[in-house]
């Protein structure tokens, strides 16, 4: 018998539940933020030796349980805090670039702004855990190398002035992320007196200006 000739029963009707699937989701994604930024508050404050699951659920207004229904354990929370914060990096970053003009001494305090913030407090407190712990240094770094990747390939895409000297561009990219956050952390830490942030932001300016002859010049 051909399969045209058998006459086949009507399908029954399914109930589009959509809308309640999108419901569910977002509350879950609100849900996972919470948590995300209630683990960079508590690293934050009490450092990330001290941060517990019961802590983060608590300073994120959830039962453990609760928390763990989003999130299979303790170090999978801390993976997502780290990707947000590297996130919040890139987010940043491109704000700033995302001008017209690269004026050298906006984007330079514009990213000395940032790394004011708790998520810098954040990332740096997790960044020197990992040298003593194994299973954080697991996490970690394989973040690290993916954001280093996704960070100076965003560069490249918003900086076209410094297309004919990638290498001057990598060069310029280190010594001001080195030299912005090495100040930061002297800064918390009172190794560097605050009168010095305005100077020391001057010189690099300068110092970046000088390395490419194609950057607006100071007073320009």
């Amino acid at each position: 018998m051909a399969l045209a000739a058998v006459r086949q029963p009507p399908l029954p009707r399914v109930r589009s539940d959509s809308a309640g699937v999108t419901q569910q989701s977002l509350k879950s994604a609100q849900t996972r933020a919470r948590v995300i930024e209630a683990t960079i508050r508590c690293i934050v404050k009490v450092g990330y030796a001290n941060t517990t699951t019961p802590q983060i659920a608590a300073e994120a207004g959830l039962s453990r349980g609760a928390m763990l229904h989003h999130f299979e354990n303790g170090a999978a929370v801390i993976k997502a805090a780290i990707v947000e914060l590297h996130e919040k990096r890139l987010r940043a970053f491109r704000r700033a670039a995302d001008t017209g003009e690269h004026d050298t001494a906006t984007l330079v305090r514009t990213y000395w702004r940032q790394i004011q913030r708790p998520a810098f407090v954040a990332f740096h407190e997790l960044a020197l855990a990992a040298r003593t712990n194994p299973e954080l240094a697991r996490i970690l770094q394989p973040l690290q190398v993916e954001f280093r990747e996704r960070f100076n390939a965003q560069a490249v895409v918003l900086f076209p002035e410094w297309q004919a000297d990638r290498q001057g561009f990598n060069l310029a990219m280190t010594l001001s992320q080195t030299m912005l956050e090495g100040m930061a952390i002297h800064l918390l830490t009172g190794a560097m007196d605050e009168a010095m942030v305005d100077p020391m932001l001057k010189l690099l300016e300068d110092q970046i200006r000088a390395m490419n002859p194609a950057l607006p010049q100071a007073g320009r």
